[in-house]
């Protein structure tokens, strides 16, 4: 198969849970995701490192509740009556930043607490578990620490494989099998990773106005790998 750029320009992600990966690394949280019936106290903790389909995940289950999706980092104590409805839903993604933003701890403290109030379901993602956001808020972490949690687990060869050829869809790149292949099997299993060597290809075959080829592939998978150490 000839590898091409068939455009210079990148799409949006597809976000839609008709687009979304399933695989033994996520099998756990989609089930979790699928039944917020079943959330004690209908609060849910979705953690998984970067990469690994917080984001998504979180988007196709906020279409499919109404619910409304803020970032952490952005919350303000004033606002946070605003964002939880009666019976609603709501989204918090990278709630691990809460504890590096002035003001947002204490929003997150409002949240949990007329979530309960509202009957609302409630819905965070972060990076790592709340011990590691650095809150300073003891009554926020007490609560933090005793939500249930679910996790996204390292991803297979197939789930690598299969993220690989999404990405470069999502920015319209032509590759061929044997490249992804090829990149399976010398790349670490790190979703994260994944992203960015697909955005540093985009960019390189741009630059030189020409197709992704496994020498560039090569070049910058042991730039970032390096760069990773």
């Amino acid at each position: 198969m000839s590898r091409q750029l068939t455009l210079d320009l990148t799409t949006q992600p597809a976000y839609s849970r008709a687009d979304f990966l399933p695989a033994a690394a996520n099998r756990a949280a989609l089930a979790m995701l699928d039944a917020p019936q079943e959330w004690p106290q209908g609060r849910m903790l979705l953690i998984g490192p970067e990469g690994a389909g917080k984001s998504h995940m979180a988007a196709f289950w906020a279409a499919g509740n109404g619910a409304r999706k803020v970032a952490a980092a952005g919350l303000n104590p004033d606002a946070a009556d605003h964002l939880v409805a009666e019976g609603g839903a709501l989204v918090v993604e990278d709630a691990d930043h809460a504890g590096f933003a002035a003001g947002a701890e204490q929003a997150l403290f409002h949240l949990w607490n007329m979530c309960a109030a509202r009957d609302c379901l409630f819905l965070l993602t972060a990076r790592s578990a709340p011990r590691d956001w650095g809150l300073v808020l003891p009554d926020l972490r007490s609560r933090m620490d005793a939500m249930a949690q679910v996790r996204l687990g390292p991803p297979d060869e197939a789930l690598l494989a299969a993220v690989l050829v999404k990405l470069f869809a999502d920015r319209q790149l032509t590759v061929s099998a044997g490249l992804i292949d090829w990149l399976v099997l010398r790349m670490d299993r790190d979703l994260g990773l994944a992203r960015r060597l697909v955005a540093a290809m985009d960019r390189a075959a741009m630059a030189r106005k020409g197709p992704v080829t496994r020498r560039i592939a090569a070049d910058l998978l042991d730039k970032l790998t390096l760069a990773d150490a």
